[in-house]
């Protein structure tokens, strides 16, 4: 019975990662593919404009 106590705890964990990456891929593209792009050009836009302002201003 020792070896069924050694072999959950990395089974569990197995199941729950592999269920990770399945919701990873899942909610890549679709509906929220372009929400997602867009939120992420609006923070690259906004780094730039900083990293301008910055370079003007010193």
């Amino acid at each position: 019975m020792d070896y069924v106590s050694a072999l959950v705890p990395p089974v569990v964990m197995a199941v729950f990662f592999i269920g990770l990456i399945v919701t990873i891929v899942k909610s890549q593209g679709g509906d929220r593919k372009a929400k997602e792009d867009a939120a992420v050009d609006a923070a690259i836009a906004r780094a730039e404009a900083a990293r301008q302002q910055d370079a003007t201003t010193a």
